[in-house]
């Protein structure tokens, strides 16, 4: 009776050991994320007021610690932090993120402008679009989740009648330039025509023409649809559907697929400075 004694106490000892130490070790855990999680880089200096100006006209600089935006509303701060192309992409913005404008001003310190000098412009604006992130969070109150939802997109595909692009040279260094109606390419991937085109056209763009990262030169030139409207029949040029499939050798087929969202859980107005 005595050695099943000890040996019952000896097993109660080691269990309240055991659950000391797993109390122990689930505390340190649950603080781990508060511990380990570093501070998202942010702009030093913020300027939010809103705009009195009564103006349509809405301004971006870039500067080389930042940017300046005159007269735009919270929904474009969000649509630019996210990297988002179609409104459709963000759910739960309220009436006033679209129709309230301000005026913005954010500078990044000194030693993050000079780093952004040596940096490709891509690889900046991904720094800069987490600044923003972080720049809502703390001046709105924001807060997010993404989700992915089924909705209309077009796939772009190879025409029937095959690719009007020229293949650039490998050393080609990529450059861009659009304007109303026309846009020339240097280097540059149908993957990259996604975004640009995404707006103009009303849904997402997927690449699905199999070319991968091969780059291309062209020139392409269409009708905007605000002129089109204007314009005679006869006289308008072609859309930018027709365009794409004429000049480039490229088409648009209307097609269903997944789409990422930004669903906005909270948000206010920008505290004034």
């Amino acid at each position: 009776m005595k050695i099943h004694r000890k040996a019952g106490a000896l097993l109660i000892a080691v269990a309240i050991c055991a659950i000391a130490v797993c109390s122990f070790l689930r505390a340190q855990t649950a603080a781990l994320p508060e511990v380990a999680a570093a501070p998202a880089q942010a702009f030093e200096v913020v300027s939010i007021k809103p705009d009195k100006s009564g103006s349509p006209a809405e301004t971006m600089q870039r500067m080389r610690d930042g940017f300046r935006w005159t007269n735009f509303p919270v929904s474009t701060w969000v649509r630019n932090a996210y990297g988002v192309i179609m409104d459709s992409q963000i759910v739960g913005l309220p009436g006033w993120a679209n129709s309230e404008p301000y005026d913005i001003e954010a500078k990044a310190d000194a030693e993050t402008a000079e780093a952004w000098k040596k940096l490709p412009y891509k690889e900046r604006e991904k720094q800069q679009q987490l600044m923003m992130q972080s720049l809502l969070a703390d001046r709105c109150r924001m807060k997010v989740h993404r989700e992915t939802r089924e909705m209309p997109v077009y796939d772009l595909v190879i025409a029937k009648g095959g690719l009007k692009m020229k293949e650039a040279p490998v050393d080609e260094k990529d450059a861009e330039a659009m304007y109303p109606g026309k846009m020339t390419a240097q280097g540059l991937s149908t993957d990259s025509l996604v975004g640009g085109f995404s707006g103009m056209v009303g849904r997402m763009i997927v690449d699905k023409t199999g070319l991968g990262d091969k780059k291309f030169d062209f020139e392409l030139k269409w009708t905007p649809d605000d002129r089109r409207a204007a314009d005679n029949a006869a006289d308008a040029g072609p859309s930018i559907f027709t365009a794409l499939e004429e000049q480039l050798g490229l088409k648009l087929v209307p097609a269903k697929g997944p789409v990422e969202v930004i669903v906005i859980d909270h948000i206010e107005r920008p505290s004034a400075n």
